[in-house]
């Protein structure tokens, strides 16, 4: 039999709110899309510089991640950890593993040439917590150096209850649980085992113990005030119609944000799933699952799946910049008023967005009645619209309404423009991620992919080129609904 461990059920209530908003309604928007009058004081300032919290901070400030846990105590289906690995862009790949004195260098080193880095998070390439040791000693060197920049961790829950005040003493106040299931019959699909206690469990128990402990330490988190992002990968066919139960379940019991994922599944990357077949959703398929869940508590959209030694904005990785090798050789001098300087922008900037949107709501006079599209944005950060077409390696997904623009997720693309040259076959797959879209924003475009969306019914907007672009896809939703011209899709 497994060992004794708290029972956390799905229907237990939880003993706080479990997103920070204002008040028990659940009309203030709380999650990722919050803005400041959504939150407590207390929790925005936990999450407006964070770009995992915070889909808004996501285009001013950049994370990274450390490397210095590679050991792990369960095996999931859909992972393989791979080292010295430069070419793939998923969870649990690193190019090289540091020391924890290695690793402080680096952020160090990262934060003197990016000024956007506000966040540093352990997240593997094994798991944070089965590495107690390593994670916490380069928690305490980065802390003593840099402490202006935010610390957090990723971790299967397995070993959390045990860890929880280590946390809270750190002050890290953003961790992330990756939950897929609450039920263990689900869960057994997913974990072949799980190593606890000084014994290696299979099957149902295996699945058992992870979900107690994920919930028993997802409310100890929440007790404390540490705000909490679950995450979970959709397994088509696995516990794609389950995960609405597990949403249920971590918003009653405290969580912050949900991170609804989809699951990379190719042969080449040598996971259980991958070598037997087993599919990811649709990006169709995902949103319509993300937006079943979605609530008081709203979910994550804007996930990269990051490596686990990720450096930059979300959607770029920086990381070869900064190798073992030309860290060692530096001279690290770090100095926090560059990056002060910068968090001043980004407030002013903020200010700008904000009033640039209230002003275009403020005109939009009802036309669009119960309408909903799509539209597909290329972007290099800075939350403008400010990409070349060609250039661009995903598209910046909106819904737009009579309510707004709501950012609802991303699609991964290849780039069109290669070299000065674009190959038709890679337009098809392009023209394919946004199908469902009535308009591509963008700052510059070709005359031949401008033709051949049009066909697809895409409309190409380039009037707005580097102006914001909550403000901008409103302004023109709003002159088609004034002018009661149709749109071309609907979501």
């Amino acid at each position: 039999m497994p060992p004794k461990v708290i029972p956390i059920f799905a229907n237990q209530p939880a003993p706080s709110m479990g997103c920070g908003a204002k008040g028990g309604s659940g009309k203030s928007s709380c999650g990722s899309s919050a803005k400041p009058g959504d939150l407590s004081p207390e929790v925005w300032a936990k999450v407006k510089d964070h770009p995992c919290y915070s889909e808004q901070a996501h285009h001013h400030f950049a994370r990274m991640h450390i490397a210095v846990a590679p050991a792990c105590n369960i095996q999931c289906n859909y992972c393989n950890r791979k080292y010295d690995c430069a070419n793939e862009s998923r969870p649990g790949v690193v190019s090289e593993k540091l020391t924890p004195e290695m690793a402080a260098k680096k952020v160090l080193a990262v934060a003197a040439e990016i000024p956007q880095l506000s966040v540093v998070g352990i997240a593997g390439p094994g798991d944070a917590l089965a590495n107690p040791d390593k994670t916490f000693r380069a928690f305490r060197l980065i802390q003593k150096d840099a402490p202006d920049i935010k610390l957090c961790l990723s971790t299967n829950g397995l070993m959390l209850p045990d860890y929880v005040q280590a946390i809270a003493d750190l002050n890290v106040d953003h961790v992330t649980i990756t939950i897929n299931m609450v039920d263990p019959e689900v869960g057994e699909q997913i974990y072949p085992w799980v190593y606890y206690n000084h014994k290696r469990w299979i099957g149902r128990d295996a699945a058992k113990i992870l979900g107690e402990r994920q919930m028993e330490g997802l409310e100890m988190l929440t007790a404390k005030g540490i705000l909490v992002k679950v995450n979970s990968v959709m397994i088509p066919g696995v516990n794609d119609q389950h995960l609405a139960e597990v949403n249920r379940a971590v918003k009653s019991h405290g969580a912050f944000l949900h991170n609804i994922m989809p699951l990379i599944s190719d042969p080449a990357h040598g996971t259980h799933y991958g070598l037997t077949g087993q599919r990811g959703p649709s990006p169709q398929e995902l949103k319509e699952l993300q937006d079943s869940c979605e609530g008081s508590m709203n979910l994550m959209r804007h996930c990269r799946q990051c490596r686990a030694d990720a450096v930059g904005l979300l959607g770029e990785d920086r990381g070869a910049e900064f190798s073992t090798d030309k860290i060692a050789a530096m001279d690290v001098a770090y100095d926090p008023e560059p990056r002060l300087a910068y968090r001043e922008y980004v407030e002013r900037e903020r200010r700008d967005q904000e009033a640039a949107r209230e002003s275009e709501l403020a005109a939009m006079t009802g036309q669009a009645g119960g309408v909903k599209i799509l539209a597909a944005v290329t972007t290099r950060g800075g939350a403008r619209i400010n990409q070349h077409f060609g250039h661009a390696s995903e598209f910046q997904i909106y819904e737009l309404s009579g309510a707004g623009a709501r950012f609802v997720g991303h699609r991964k693309v290849e780039n069109y423009c290669q070299g000065g040259w674009g190959e038709e076959e890679v337009l098809e797959d392009v023209t394919a991620a946004i199908k469902d879209c009535a308009a591509v924003f963008t700052a510059k475009i070709g005359l031949c992919p401008r033709k051949d969306l049009a066909m697809a019914g895409i409309e190409v907007v380039d009037g707005f080129a580097h102006e914001y672009i909550e403000s901008s896809l409103i302004a023109w939703f709003r002159q088609r609904m004034e002018t009661a011209q149709p749109v071309a899709a609907t979501a």
